[in-house]
């Protein structure tokens, strides 16, 4: 391990999957064909929630947003790991690293958070569907999303600061594949007990606490729906919960698993697979399962390629 004579190195070697070189090849491929893929199917998901007038409502106005801060959180890391992945030496800037970690975890933050508001907005659609359009107007949709930014903001800025400001003891060398706050506690030295329960009890707010909300809200729908006469407007409840909750499982299962425990007990691998999971794979499914699962999102994506075609 290279040592250097400062507290903070000026630049961090990512280790990533150096102990297994044949690996680098695929994940290279791997991401090459879903980076894209994430940015279009994001991108055409805030595209038709913003051109079909028919789709101007709560649930596509957290979902716009919801696509917008997938391709932020993706962007974050992904083209740094081709980056790495495409050569020898793989070192990033004290900057870049300090960049990285302030911007994965606040869409990181603000991601769990909005998932828990678009619960609500359920919730409120099937339990309370006489006063849903009262209870989720512009107003009240747009100082929620503020105040989600505002939490993942704080959430990260207050996190990433404090463990920038760990000492290093001149170790510059981190076994990852992207800068992320258990594995700069990890590689920290001296006394850090006082982080690793600092970082627990913040991410209890920011996952625990959204995820029993969630599942509240998801209780009583489904004590709702299932008092539905209609089964026409059962399936279309659960088509349109299932989804949500698909997303929600895919991004609070990796997460819970990789933020709820103390970093001195995570293994070597589980940051990097965690890190590929909930910054890769969930963004790049995300739009694929409210589209496939949404015959609204699937009528506006027609219509808008149709008009595209016609007025050519």
């Amino acid at each position: 391990m290279e040592r250097i004579n400062k507290s903070h190195p000026e630049e961090f070697i990512l280790l990533g999957f150096a102990d297994r070189p044949w690996l680098e090849l695929p994940l290279f491929i791997i991401l090459l064909l879903t980076y894209p893929m994430a940015m279009v199917g994001n991108i055409a998901i805030i595209l038709v929630s913003t051109l079909d007038s028919r789709l101007h409502s709560p649930m596509y106005f957290f979902l716009t947003n919801l696509s917008f801060l997938d391709m932020c959180y993706t962007t974050s890391i992904v083209p740094q790991m081709l980056f790495h992945l495409g050569r020898s030496k793989k070192t990033i800037s004290y900057l870049g690293c300090a960049v990285q970690l302030y911007f994965f975890h606040i869409m990181g933050g603000t991601e769990c958070l909005l998932l828990a508001i678009m619960s609500f907005d359920r919730y409120v659609a099937i339990c309370k569907p006489l006063h849903y359009t009262l209870i989720m107007n512009r107003c009240t949709c747009i100082l929620l999303v503020a105040t989600v930014w505002l939490g993942g903001m704080t959430y990260a800025v207050s996190e990433a600061t404090v463990t920038l400001h760990l000492p290093l003891c001149g170790h510059n060398t981190l076994d990852h594949l992207i800068c992320e706050i258990p594995v700069l506690i990890k590689a920290a030295c001296g006394e850090k007990g006082s982080n690793e329960l600092t970082l627990s009890v913040v991410c209890i707010f920011m996952l625990a606490v959204p995820l029993c909300f969630i599942l509240a809200s998801y209780a009583s729908i489904g004590h709702a729906v299932f008092k539905i006469k209609s089964s026409e407007g059962r399936k279309k409840a659960f088509g349109t919960c299932s989804s949500h909750l698909i997303v929600v499982f895919f991004l609070f299962g990796p997460g819970i698993s990789m933020y709820l425990q103390p970093p001195s007990s995570i293994s070597r691998d589980q940051p990097k697979f965690m890190a590929l999971f909930y910054g890769v794979v969930t963004p790049t499914l995300n739009p694929f399962i409210y589209t496939l699962r949404n015959k609204d999102v699937k009528g506006a994506w027609g219509n808008l390629v149709r008009s595209v075609f016609t007025s050519k």
